[in-house]
């Protein structure tokens, strides 16, 4: 008999957080690596390292359930008010999940929002068996859509992405994906972007929130982590005229996949043209859910009343102007804080985290390069050395940022051009912060120094 999920996709997550607790190092069992970047109003590539490399797609996969989703929607075969009855088999499915319960009857429009802002296993599942009365028929669908869709490398056994034999993709097929997210619903897209929303039986954070927060135009759109997989993200960011879609599969870390992430979403906005126009891809032939499916049991086909008229996308966050580094070398675009405990606990745990809302636009804001706290008393900070150049100190600030989250976030790194050197400088800290960062940075032989109020 087939065992439908790898036994290590269910245990890796346990395996991680037990090798957080002794101390152990923390970054994935190495995956295969790929990675695309593509201009995502012409579908140029503008860099690829194997990109037709058939692997583990993870929750990326949520992708594709979702675009089924908004297909059935926008064609009257479900309303995002239908009330779906969940299964034993969607209940059981191993976290990350909603928690829904054997018998629960929950609205279709709830299991999107935990399926794309959550990751939530069992919302997948119960998304698939709703359109296509088992998670097998729905594989059959996804893979007619792929075909569709030009996905030439793809092939889905499961609406989650959890591991199984045969459900597999490459970084191409999920990067011309993420571009039919965008322009074929661009009045669901922006789910994508959510930072939290109410899943209905509870409110859920974002499993891409720290991207979402910390990268200059950043507004979605999926992650994905099984241990046969790796850390994935298919990411998109707009700037100005300007967007940019970029795909790895195979990353260590929360971490170092995100920071790749930004590395990638810069050459992508270096090397496109600003004036390129936009072509939009084709919408592929409507793949039908067969006889008896989408309709009611009189054979009415189900009218969508309620479809969101308009949902608007996240405004362009203002970008303020940064110096270049004195040695020439490109400074890269401040990336989030991003916490080893979400690498182990909850991103392990296919992104474990709070999640999401459709039919809200996500709130403007200013460009965040560091959270800085509006609190009382955050006005002291800290010095962890003075470099030669810029890009140096930004490198500086990054990685201590990295090693001491726990004290250091929330803060603002800043980079303070003196006569002999760039100081690379935490800001908004209290005082009994700022002096425990220190303690801990010193414990390490790191040179930290407190900057007081008046400094």
């Amino acid at each position: 008999m087939t065992v439908r999920r790898s036994r290590l996709a269910l245990v890796g997550p346990f395996l991680l957080t037990l090798a957080f607790v002794c101390g152990l190092p923390l970054a994935a069992t190495a995956a295969p690596s790929a990675a695309v970047v593509m201009d995502a109003r012409t579908g140029e590539i503008l860099h690829s390292r194997n990109a037709d490399a058939r692997l583990h797609p993870a929750s990326l996969t949520k992708m594709m359930t979702l675009y089924i989703a908004f297909t059935a929607v926008r064609n009257g075969e479900i309303s995002l008010d239908t009330t779906v009855k969940i299964s034993r088999h969607a209940a059981s499915e191993p976290p990350s999940k909603l928690g829904l319960q054997t018998g629960q009857k929950i609205k279709f429009r709830y299991l999107l929002r935990a399926a794309a802002v959550k990751s939530a296993n069992d919302a997948a599942t119960a998304i698939g068996e709703a359109l296509e009365g088992s998670e097998a028929a729905f594989a059959r669908r996804m893979n007619r859509t792929a075909e569709a869709l030009g996905m030439t490398r793809s092939t889905f056994r499961n609406a989650n992405g959890l591991t199984e034999e045969g459900h597999l993709s490459t970084a191409r097929d999920m990067t011309l994906l993420g571009r039919h997210l965008l322009y074929d619903f661009p009045e669901y897209y922006n789910l994508f972007s959510r930072k939290t929303t109410d899943a209905g039986m509870r409110k859920v954070t974002n499993t891409n929130h720290r991207l979402l927060s910390n990268y200059k135009g950043a507004d979605g759109i999926k992650t994905g982590y099984t241990s046969a997989a790796g850390f994935n993200l298919v990411a998109s960011a707009e700037r100005g005229n300007e967007r940019i879609i970029a795909t790895v599969f195979g990353g260590r870390s929360s971490s170092a996949r995100n920071a790749k992430v930004a590395e990638l979403l810069d050459l992508g906005f270096r090397r496109a043209p600003s004036n390129a126009k936009t072509r939009k891809p084709a919408l592929p032939l409507y793949a039908d859910a067969g006889p008896g499916k989408g309709r009611t049991a009189a054979g009415k086909t189900i009218r969508l009343l309620t479809a969101v008229k308009v949902s608007l996308r996240p405004k362009q966050r203002p970008e303020s102007a940064a110096p270049p580094a004195a040695d020439g070398a490109p400074v890269a675009v401040a990336m989030a804080m991003a916490s080893v405990i979400e690498a182990t606990v909850a991103e392990v745990q296919e992104e474990t985290v709070q999640a999401a809302g459709i039919g809200k636009a996500r709130p403007s804001g200013p460009e965040v390069v560091s959270r800085v706290s509006t609190s009382g008393g955050r006005h002291w900070g800290i010095n962890v050395g003075r470099y030669p150049s810029q890009y140096k100190a930004e490198r500086v600030l990054l990685q201590t940022a990295l090693n001491e989250i726990s004290t250091l976030d929330g803060s603002l790194r800043k980079v303070v051009n003196k006569p002999t050197g760039f100081d690379a400088n935490f800001m908004g800290l209290t005082r009994e912060t700022a002096d425990l960062a220190c303690r801990r940075l010193q414990a390490r032989n790191q040179t930290c120094f407190m900057i007081g109020p008046s400094s």
